[in-house]
């Protein structure tokens, strides 16, 4: 399977999702802000880019979904190749190797002039968000402004992990699709058909997957199954983290491969204490303050030129304090 959403073509995130989404459509109902809700790793970007391509014109092919489309169908090759005229993606902007942790303003700002076009090659134009949750503060009032003044034929797509984070007047302003977990047998299938897992290894990480396909891919090989194990066990156990475990850690982070190790390892911590500040209940609102300090430090750690074992050092002082409080 591709890395990007943009490519894949046989994965289908949420067949009802998209039943109801070709529903609005072939109704003449379509809404013009869709609100793609569920935690990371559910294909809403897939469905997105599965949307965009019916919206622009590609031939279905219900062989592959409700929403699929031919890989060779001319609007899928262009929109694989980033290059159709009426297809405007907002993702984090890469600098320097590096993927930045917000989408900018100055992104955003390419909204209302991008709609104030008249498609070239199709009926309508589409934008896609990915994510919703990486837009800043003055992004997301540049956003709410085009979802004030909807374009006549503009159709916007925001992926979003964790709608209750976004600023209301977005969310009322947008219909809401949300993305169910997959079973653990779907899952299963998934790793053996797409990956070749045999059927023990596919189930294992099926299991730890939280139904997230997504999450399953990410976590094949030995150590990204580990670095999540270990993420989840230190948000989830009460009291101190086992210090010799924390000073191992940290003495792998040289390097470039400690690099990529260390990136990993905070994308794990992040993920973890999301889901922890999602499940709600006592002491939520400081897991949603740390999740959203956890996803600053890498940038913080990169601009800064700080040590990675003393940035994540910082950031487990942190878990353990968070902890302490909630708890």
């Amino acid at each position: 399977m591709s890395d990007h959403p943009r490519d894949r073509f046989d994965l289908v995130p949420d067949a009802e999702a998209e039943i109801a989404f070709l529903d609005a459509l072939e109704r003449g109902r379509l809404h013009h802000a869709w609100l793609l809700c569920g935690p990371e790793g559910r294909g809403k970007a897939t469905f997105a880019h599965r949307a965009a391509r019916r919206l622009l014109g590609a031939a279905p092919d219900p062989s592959r979904g409700p929403l699929g489309a031919r890989p060779e169908d001319p609007v899928s090759r262009l929109v694989s190749a980033r290059s159709h005229p009426d297809l405007l993606v907002l993702e984090r902007a890469v600098e320097g190797g590096k993927t930045k942790r917000n989408i900018s303003v100055d992104q955003a700002r390419d909204l209302p002039e991008f709609f104030s076009k008249s498609p070239a090659q199709a009926g309508r134009r589409v934008a896609i968000v990915d994510a919703a949750d990486d837009l800043n503060a003055n992004a997301a009032n540049a956003i709410l402004k085009t979802l004030e003044e909807p374009p006549p034929r503009g159709i916007l797509l925001l992926v979003c992990h964790a709608p209750g984070r976004l600023i209301p007047t977005i969310r009322s302003r947008c219909r809401r699709l949300t993305f169910r977990p997959w079973s653990e047998a779907a899952i299963t299938d998934l790793l053996r058909n797409t990956v070749g897992l045999d059927l023990a290894e596919a189930r294992a990480v099926a299991a730890t997957s939280g139904g997230s396909p997504g999450a399953a891919l990410a976590a094949i090989g030995d150590e990204a199954r580990a670095a999540g194990e270990l993420a989840r066990r230190w948000v989830s156990t009460p009291g101190p983290l086992d210090r010799s475990e924390r000073l191992a850690l940290q003495g792998t982070l040289r390097g470039a491969e400690g690099a990529a190790r260390f990136e990993a390892m905070m994308d794990h911590l992040a993920g973890a204490v999301r889901d922890r500040a999602l499940a709600g209940g006592e002491g939520a609102a400081d897991w949603a303050d740390l999740w959203s300090r956890l996803t600053e430090w890498p940038d913080r750690a990169a601009g800064l030129n700080l040590d990675r074992g003393e940035v994540l050092a910082s950031a487990l002082n942190d878990l353990e304090r968070t902890k302490a409080r909630a708890c």
